[in-house]
């Protein structure tokens, strides 16, 4: 199941997998959640996936209407597949809607990327974590906290697979071909000599007074360095409305449409330092050792925090400051990867099902 960008990495490199060994079946379906062609043709065409078997076409909506639509969608693709297992990824709407319905229908549920908490019910993402959490058969973990969540939730131990990070294994296995692109060039910037920023969470963006700050921050990070801001549609969205209310772009903001995988990770690769509100861009900045600043007050990844490049910031500007000035000044490279953060987290999960057939 994949129905939001986050997860196509992660279904890629477990499909990858999962195609060399026999007597293995895939079958591939897309509910549509992400449909702009920005956030999801050029994925599919980058890391090499197939067209879905099914396509859900589910769309936009509140988080509600989206999570019932993809339940209404998935429920008879489900009865006519007659899957052995439901393999679900991440924490979006898609992955929630899709696990209950399979555990409805009485089909076990695998969930990639388990055990994740930020402790913060506030995010749509902590109550689609936790509620897959409790209702998914296997549960494969990328670090050691995860685990410790899940058996603190009271998961039995042989349900918990710690396997690493998936999503490593799609960037090491892009990251030559990323290197090869010329996104940096075409913006008429040299690697390490600009700033890359991403937003699109709800709780930085949808709050016109919320958004005007962080452009604010962007900007004064501007006076150091050039930012590139890839722009999600979200986000988009919004800057156009407070731009019509009034709101001014600092110079030195350097805004794009939203960027495929390839081009992306050229731009993360290159960047002196990382400004984000992504999960996913925490774990790929750490597996890069590039300094990375998430403006959140929590993350539901501390070990990019604990060994690799994060620092959580929130909105403090003089923490912002303090933390760019010494990404500025220290090594352009730094912390380390996480355990199993080493490209072949696919390969074990595979493994485990092999172990079933």
């Amino acid at each position: 199941m994949v129905g939001a960008r986050p997860n196509y990495m992660k279904v890629a490199a477990v499909m990858r997998a999962a195609g060399r060994t026999p007597g293995i079946r895939q079958v591939l379906v897309h509910t549509g959640q992400h449909y702009d062609a920005a956030m999801n043709d050029v994925f599919f065409a980058d890391l090499g996936l197939p067209e879905p078997d099914h396509h859900l076409g589910v769309g936009s909506g509140s988080q509600a209407e989206q999570t019932a639509k993809v339940m209404l969608h998935f429920e008879p693709v489900l009865k006519n597949e007659r899957p052995d297992r439901v393999v679900v990824v991440g924490d979006v709407n898609s992955t929630v809607a899709a696990a209950m319905v399979a555990v409805k229908e009485g089909v076990p549920v695998d969930h990639v990327e388990a055990g994740l908490r930020s402790f913060d019910r506030g995010m749509p993402e902590e109550v689609n974590r936790i509620v897959t959490d409790a209702i998914a058969d296997e549960l494969y973990t990328h670090s050691p906290e995860a685990r410790e969540h899940l058996r603190r939730e009271g998961r039995a131990e042989e349900s918990i697979h710690f396997v690493g990070n998936v999503m490593i294994d799609a960037l090491d296995q892009h990251l030559a071909a990323a290197r090869g692109r010329r996104a940096i060039e075409a913006l008429g910037l040299s690697p390490r000599g600009y700033a890359l920023a991403t937003l699109h969470r709800p709780s930085n963006v949808d709050a016109p007074a919320m958004l005007a700050e962080l452009i604010e921050i962007l900007g004064e990070v501007a006076r150091a360095l050039p930012v590139v801001f890839p722009l999600h549609p979200r986000t988009r969205a919004r800057i156009e409305a407070a731009e019509r209310e009034g709101l001014r772009l600092p110079e030195g903001l350097l805004l794009s449409p939203p960027r495929g995988y390839l081009d992306f990770l050229q731009l993360l690769d290159g960047a002196r330092v990382v400004l984000t509100d992504s999960g996913g861009v925490q774990e790929e900045t750490t597996a890069l050792g590039v300094p990375c600043l998430t403006l959140r007050e929590n993350t539901e990844r501390p070990i990019t925090c604990l060994v690799g490049s994060n620092v959580l910031v929130g909105r403090d500007r003089t923490r912002i400051a303090r933390e760019l000035e010494r990404a500025l000044a220290g090594p352009e490279r730094r912390g380390e990867r996480p355990p199993l953060w080493d490209g072949h987290a696919a390969e074990r999960i595979v493994a485990v099902w092999a172990g079933r057939l």
